[in-house]
């Protein structure tokens, strides 16, 4: 019965907690020791919802991690999060009360060794390769002697020294450096935007260069990026990578034109050696000059050899200057003979015409041209009779349309002296003298001082009627 007692007064002395303060107080706990860590596992589900945040699974052979990257920490790592790949997350945890669950917050993630490296790059490497990115048939051919050489590099390495010095011993070029960093997060976009920057520039380079020294896996992990190959794959410039010594390899060298083992060897396949060239242009010119000259020396001995079957040149005319002289001689004969043949013809002709005929046709022609002749003047006369008639018409309508023929009416016609018509009754403001036509003449009724208007105007009424 103690016992029973005890244990009800012990179940009341304990302190009662809500939902949230458990919660929280949970919360404070595991962001409190565990505010930064760093773990290390394999990725399970991977998800990428429309938000930009990426949900994931990090888990071992016995146990499983919730976690989270939010969309900001996302575009500040260069690597594609797929399930099944090892990484080392950095970040805090805490709590998700609605599950009531805790998570990894993940601040930053890389590939866990070179083996995880190793196998996300055979991973990348194939997707590429089936999307023909690697394929022969896409290699653009680099030009045998470039006048204008892009270099994307580190401006302050060996590299481009080593470079600059190679292409001034063999062929000294125009060369235009595009600076970028050759390791790290931002190695893979500047190197991207260097191939698309030297494409858009107005005077492109006749071939591009990308070129490093040697390094780890991990060194040289930027030029593995998928935005590398395709830059360079989408190029209109041939591109010569040099990206390692010669047993690196990065996925660059399947996507240029042309995969050099060092820089050094990149330079020495970019331009020839102009001393060779010397060598060379001078060997043909010579070889050129010889085979001239036995072309030469060759077709003069066939000519000769052809000219001794021919005949000479005065036994090629002897016969045609006989025929000239037996045609020279008959043609005083020849001419004679068509001189009389054509007499007989001339005669034999005339003795055929009938000079009668002739005569009647020639009267009759002229009678005929008489007769026309009298036909046409009788139609001009004709023709002229009705313009004629017409004019005396038009003339009579003119002169009863008249205003003089009014005027004899007994209407008046006054003027200005300027000329235009007074045609209102207020005829002070006129310029000069006031004139009145009747039909037989004109009378000046007001001088230039205006005077008399009003009697004028009444002598005007009297006489006949204003116009």
């Amino acid at each position: 019965m103690n016992d029973l007692i005890d244990s009800a007064d012990l179940k009341i002395n304990t302190p009662e907690f809500s939902v949230s303060e458990i919660s929280t107080s949970i919360k404070k706990l595991i962001e409190t020791e565990f505010d930064h860590v760093r773990v290390r596992g394999e990725l399970g589900r991977v998800s990428k919802p429309a938000s930009g945040h990426v949900y994931m699974d990090l888990k071992d052979d016995r146990a499983s991690l919730a976690c989270v990257m939010w969309k900001g920490s996302i575009s500040k790592i260069n690597l594609e999060l797929e399930e099944g790949m090892e990484v080392i997350v950095t970040g805090r945890l805490t709590t998700f009360s609605g599950q009531s669950k805790y998570q990894i917050i993940i601040e930053h993630v890389v590939p866990a060794g070179a083996g995880a490296l190793m196998a996300m790059l055979e991973k990348r490497k194939k997707k590429l390769s089936e999307e023909g990115l690697f394929d022969i048939i896409n290699k653009k051919p680099i030009p045998y002697l470039p006048t204008h050489i892009g270099v994307i590099t580190s401006p302050t390495g060996a590299v481009i020294k080593d470079i600059m010095h190679r292409l001034n011993d063999r062929f000294p070029s125009r060369v235009t450096i595009w600076p970028v960093v050759v390791q790290g997060e931002n190695c893979a976009q500047q190197v991207a935007s260097a191939i698309s920057g030297f494409n858009q520039l107005n005077d492109t380079p006749d071939l591009i260069i990308v070129a490093r020294g040697g390094g780890s896996l991990e060194d040289l992990w930027g030029f593995n990026e998928e935005i590398v190959v395709r830059a360079t794959f989408s190029s209109n410039i041939p591109i010569i990578s040099a990206v390692g010594h010669e047993t690196d390899t990065t996925l660059i060298d399947y996507a240029s034109d042309v995969r050099a083992p060092t820089p050094t060897a990149a330079a020495e396949m970019a331009v020839p050696v102009r001393e060779e060239l010397f060598v060379a242009l001078s060997s043909l010119e010579n070889r050129k000059k010889k085979s001239l000259l036995l072309f030469l020396q060759n077709k003069k001995q066939r000519i000769l050899d052809l000219s001794r079957g021919l005949p000479k040149g005065e036994d090629l005319f002897l016969t045609q200057r006989q025929k000239i002289d037996f045609l020279a001689d008959k043609l005083p004969n020849a001419l004679i003979a068509l001189n009389q043949r054509f007499k007989m013809r001339v005669l034999a002709f005339s003795s055929k015409l009938n000079v009668k005929v002739i005569e009647q046709n020639i009267i009759y022609k002229k009678n005929e041209v008489k007769s026309l002749d009298n036909q046409i003047q009788r139609l001009v006369l004709n023709i002229f009779d009705q313009f004629k008639y017409k004019l005396t018409s038009l003339e009579r309508l003119r002169q009863n349309l008249g205003y003089r023929e009014t005027l004899k009416r007994g209407y008046v016609v006054l003027r200005d002296t300027n000329g235009p018509l007074v045609s209102s009754a207020n005829i002070s403001n006129s310029e000069g003298p006031i004139s009145a036509e009747f039909y037989d003449g004109r009378v000046l009724l007001v001088d230039k001082k205006k005077k008399q208007v009003k009697r004028n105007e009444r002598n005007l009424t009297e006489q006949g009627k204003l116009i």
